[in-house]
């Protein structure tokens, strides 16, 4: 990524005085063939979005305690999930999406990453009638919260996560932010379109325009009597994380893992692990752990 042309676009975006209007997606659910593999192939190892997948990994360490139960929802592939389950192999995951085809896939990446510690279950973020109250010490969801078709949905889904989340429960949500500008939404979108399949940009570009902006999270996450500290990437909330206090110290152990996961990303998904903890480290919310 042009850093000269990002740091350009987000400049731009903080002159910018009035918000884009929310896009919501078409579907809220994705399931056509050709857009769920372009999504799946982008998160496997070395994959496009592996480096995303492990700083947001290495974010929910503090929320996450040894023997935890823990809900992903709106898992997809599992590429994230797995990441995380690696990574905290003495805790329970329940992973949860609306898509089938999704959940084989899914199925398909714990199968080779040979985990036994996810189990996978068909349903609605905004409706967990299966799931009991007080039932999960901790709820992760990582880039998915922009699928939804609009803040009531946003403040339903967060609803339900307050009623599955134990009292003293871990919660870190991460996803996209809206952005002010089309022309920054279509950079982010289009800059490595030469590394990336035309449905996964088109996709990427549907995500961006689908986000929420930071402050309609806060506040239904403030609705939902939810707490929660909220953090954006510098400059301008490309992507922005709501994490809970922590909840445990990261022992020897887990930061060697997650260094190891870090060594087996290749130069450039390093480089890219780098930027992107340097400016949400600008934004206020550093490494749990160092990466080296």
């Amino acid at each position: 990524m042009s850093a000269p042309a990002m740091i350009a676009h987000l400049l731009l975006e903080r002159l910018t005085r009035h918000c884009l209007p929310r896009t919501p997606e078409d579907q809220g659910v994705m399931e056509a063939a050709e857009q769920v593999a372009a999504f799946a192939d982008s998160g496997r190892e070395q994959g496009i979005l592996a480096y995303i997948y492990l700083f947001h990994a290495a974010l929910s360490l503090p929320v996450i305690r040894s023997g935890d139960r823990v809900l992903d929802l709106a898992c997809g592939p599992a590429n994230q999930l797995a990441q995380i389950a690696r990574l905290n192999r003495d805790c329970q995951f329940v992973g949860v999406d609306a898509s089938q085809r999704m959940l084989g896939l899914a199925r398909d990446t714990l199968a080779r990453e040979n985990l036994d510690n996810v189990t996978l279950r068909h349903g609605d973020v905004t409706c967990l009638n299966d799931l009991a109250a007080a039932s999960f010490d901790a709820v992760l969801c990582t880039m998915s919260l922009h699928h939804l078709n609009d803040v009531g949905a946003l403040t339903r889904a967060l609803a339900e996560v307050r009623r599955v989340l134990k009292p003293d429960g871990g919660l870190f949500l991460a996803d996209f932010g809206r952005l002010k500008r089309a022309a920054t939404q279509r950079f982010f979108a289009y800059d490595r379109a030469d590394m990336q399949s035309a449905p996964f940009t088109l996709d990427f570009l549907h995500s961006m325009r689908a986000a929420f902006s930071f402050e309609e999270l806060q506040n239904a996450l403030t609705d939902s009597r939810l707490d929660a500290h909220g953090y954006h990437t510098a400059l301008a909330p490309f992507m922005m994380i709501f994490r809970s206090a922590s909840r445990r110290e990261l022992d020897p152990p887990l930061v060697q893992r997650v260094q190891a996961a870090f060594r087996q990303l290749d130069r450039g998904l390093q480089r890219d692990f780098d930027n992107l903890a340097r400016w949400f480290g600008l934004g206020g919310l550093p490494l749990p752990c160092p990466i080296r």
